[in-house]
């Protein structure tokens, strides 16, 4: 058991008062292993009160960098940090609480090429992603490694934390979730929000749980799922049962290596059309070229921020509302980021359209290289 320096000692002394920790239980952190995937708004906490904490050695993965919209709720960062790696701003903040920490960075995306290879050297997991083919990748890894899997998910004004081990009797995120939802029918936090205090709630609560597993103190949510209703702050626990035939952890399991977790939950290979940068697009405008401008973003998305000129027909009216497309000029096709805008030109090539193009980037890219002045959201 890793021993205890003076200067920890002082760092931890409020631990140590408590009678049911001690000394024991703080030696226990020092010398626990816990990875943490994603470094966003739920990572943040997670890490950070895990750091503080004194657990010994945390694993972090993430490939982004830290852009303006994170800074509602990724309280890792800070205005300095805008445009940085997510994990060098990390690495500064979380040595900054602690540094007696031994942080390992991983700066690519948690894959079913990689997963086993990075979850192996801890103890813990914790899954602060806000993507299913991660949810379920973290979980069967969780499972085959028999590490307790410690699960939050936010969206809005709601989440829900829970701990996944069968090797500990409680059931895998497979036995809750057997099959993931239909591509589109759960909004991402980017696409659907997020109040920016709830990820702060659900991590310090996934941190709690991991601390709980290390330490063995009190019950930690084994085969229990706690939904956390903000507006009403209204907390409810569901009890969840181990399922014989789960595919991962029943009794004749089928999934024994990792899948294709995107192919798994119905995330389709990026449609091949054809695209134009917000620059090029930009570029033609300017010279007045002749073009139809096509919004398929929601209504309450064009009423935050558009671009002029611009027709919104949102994603799912687009093939109903096709005649009102012109088919003898450019018809350039923006949404958000450019993914709904791929789908709409796929489906107008469908249709016969020889004219539609993408705008890769979306409005989110326009605001950014071509017109600030329109809001990004």
């Amino acid at each position: 058991m890793s021993d205890l320096s003076n200067a920890e000692l002082q760092r931890y002394a409020r631990h140590l008062a408590i009678p049911e920790f001690g000394i024991e239980a703080q030696r226990k952190l020092k010398a626990a292993r816990v990875l943490c995937i994603g470094a966003g708004g739920l990572g943040s906490p997670i890490t950070m009160y895990l750091a503080a904490a004194g657990v010994g050695k945390i694993g972090l993965v993430d490939a982004d960098v830290v852009e303006i919209s994170n800074l509602q709720r990724q309280v890792l960062f800070g205005q300095d940090d805008l445009g940085r790696p997510k994990l060098e701003a990390a690495r500064d903040r979380l040595l900054g609480i602690n540094p007696h920490l031994e942080l390992q960075t991983y700066a690519e995306r948690f894959t079913a090429a990689n997963a086993m290879r990075i979850a192996a050297d801890y103890d813990v997991i914790i899954d602060g992603t806000d993507n299913f083919p991660t949810r379920y990748l973290s979980n069967d890894v969780s499972v085959w490694l028999k590490k307790p899997n410690v699960y939050g998910s936010i969206l809005r004004f709601e989440g829900q934390v829970g701990v996944f081990a069968p090797h500990l009797g409680a059931p895998c995120y497979r036995c809750m979730s057997p099959q993931p939802p239909a591509p589109g029918l759960v909004p991402s936090c980017a696409e659907g929000g997020v109040l920016g205090v709830l990820p702060g709630l659900i991590g310090t609560m996934q941190a709690l749980e991991a601390i709980k597993l290390i330490t063995g103190i009190g019950q930690p949510l084994l085969g229990k799922l706690l939904h956390v209703d903000t507006l009403g702050l209204r907390f409810r626990t569901f009890t969840l049962r181990r399922d014989s035939e789960c595919p991962v952890c029943g009794e004749n399991p089928t999934i024994t290596e990792p899948i294709d977790y995107e192919g798994f939950c119905g995330i389709q290979p990026e449609l091949k059309v054809k695209t134009i940068s917000v620059r090029e697009l930009h570029a033609l405008r300017e010279k007045g070229d002749n073009h139809f401008l096509l919004d398929v973003r929601e209504p309450d998305e064009y009423a935050k921020a558009h671009i002029e000129g611009s027709v919104l027909i949102p994603l799912g009216e687009v093939t109903v509302r096709a005649g009102e497309l012109p088919r003898d000029k450019p018809l350039y096709v923006h949404c958000k980021m450019g993914g709904r805008s791929a789908k709409a030109v796929a489906a107008l090539e469908a249709l016969g359209f020889t004219n539609a193009v993408n705008v890769t980037g979306g409005i989110t890219a326009w605001s950014d290289e071509v017109d600030a002045g329109v809001a990004r959201y």
